[in-house]
């Protein structure tokens, strides 16, 4: 998804110049490893770059750049776990690291189980991750001065988005549908274009609270726009015969608590 992609390389798209003119590497050896980040071709070579940087450069002051590139090429290769552990290592090296916020949110609200000892535990650490994000976001400075005033605004759009469609995973896990709702359609009012996936949440959302006429206009709104992913227009037309079924007298459908990721979570390259 376009948000993903946002959130996970705007380090990257930034360029390294602009993030080299203030701190300055130490040293021409520094600025090849950072360089060697930055060329990267693949999740991997990126991986291997970072870990390349972190251990010669120990004391490197682009330590949150670079442990954040990690972590989105591990979300990118579909291994959550070591991607929360970047991210993690993100926000300890920069506690005000708004992009590592975002992306602990959503992969925590994703990865909590029904049945987790420690549910709330986390579903409360991924609310707070969001709402920090939300909270960063509105002094964030551009990340690069050559960026203009409307790129940065819409990409700040699609960060607020992310935040609060984490929230309203967190809600669906906690049965709060109106909650859910609420998050939803803030995600799908804050992005700086038209979010499929966040209007089949949205529709999931109105059917765990049994608003079956809303929950099938959702459905049908994205069976209908053009170029979706087949995959999201599929869970789509499965939750607009839910809402149908719990309309005409059947067994209320159950709402999940949260998304498969899998079904939602369409990550176009």
């Amino acid at each position: 998804m376009k948000r993903m992609i946002l959130t996970g390389a705007l380090a990257l798209a930034v360029g390294l110049p602009a993030l080299m003119a203030q701190p300055k590497p130490k040293s021409q050896k520094e600025v090849e490893a950072l360089m060697a980040i930055q060329n990267a071709q693949d999740p991997d070579s990126r991986i291997k770059a970072v870990d390349n940087l972190i251990t010669h450069f120990a004391d490197t002051e682009f330590k949150d750049f670079a442990l954040f590139i990690a972590a989105f090429s591990y979300q990118q290769k579909n291994e959550p776990e070591k991607a929360i552990v970047y991210a993690e290592r993100t926000l300890e090296a920069n506690p005000k690291h708004y992009q590592a916020m975002l992306m602990l949110a959503e992969l925590t609200a994703q990865r909590t189980g029904e049945f987790d000892l420690d549910r709330e535990e986390k579903l409360t650490r991924a609310d707070k991750y969001a709402k920090d994000a939300l909270a960063a976001l509105q002094t964030a400075a551009k990340p690069n001065p050559q960026m203009t005033d409307e790129q940065w605004t819409a990409a700040k759009k699609d960060m607020e988005a992310q935040a609060h469609q984490s929230m309203g995973m967190i809600a669906m896990a906690r049965k709060k549908y109106d909650v859910a709702i609420t998050e939803f359609k803030s995600a799908i009012d804050s992005a700086s274009s038209p979010e499929p996936a966040f209007q089949v949440r949205l529709a999931q959302a109105y059917v765990g609270a049994t608003k079956y006429d809303d929950a099938i206009a959702t459905a049908q709104k994205v069976m209908d726009t053009p170029n979706v992913h087949p995959q999201i227009k599929q869970v789509a037309q499965a939750i607009r015969a839910s809402a149908m079924q719990g309309k005409n007298g059947g067994a209320k459908p159950a709402a999940p608590a949260k998304p498969a990721t899998g079904q939602v979570e369409i990550k176009q390259q």
